[in-house]
């Protein structure tokens, strides 16, 4: 996880080329594809760190009146929503070759 906490991915849209993309597989949906698995793995790391952060502030009442503000837990949050974004992350990776992938098609059994 502390790779994503310094990823060099981009915060905001950034227009990459379709030949970088597939030129590992060739084919720009297998490629997309790829990376929509990574990102969704990336999605549930961070969603879990996030849970088991926030839960250590949690408190149980039953009471609705007793709302308050915990400064470390808004930090915390903040923290997580300035991240980039999981398919951004999954991008980067996919471009700099970290992703492993096979195609089990082309195994022969």
């Amino acid at each position: 996880m502390s790779d994503i906490k310094n990823s060099d991915a981009p915060i905001n849209t950034t227009t990459i080329d379709k030949n970088l993309v597939d030129a590992p597989t060739n084919n720009i949906y297998e490629a997309i594809s790829i990376i929509s698995k990574r990102a969704s793995q990336i999605n549930g790391d961070i969603k879990k760190e996030l849970l088991e952060k926030l839960d250590e502030f949690a408190t149980y009442n039953d009471s609705l009146e007793e709302i308050f503000e915990n400064k470390e837990q808004i930090e915390v949050s903040k923290f997580y929503e300035k991240l980039p974004k999981p398919h951004a992350l999954a991008v980067q990776e996919w471009l700099e070759g970290k992703i492993y992938h096979r195609n089990t098609q082309d195994e022969e059994i």
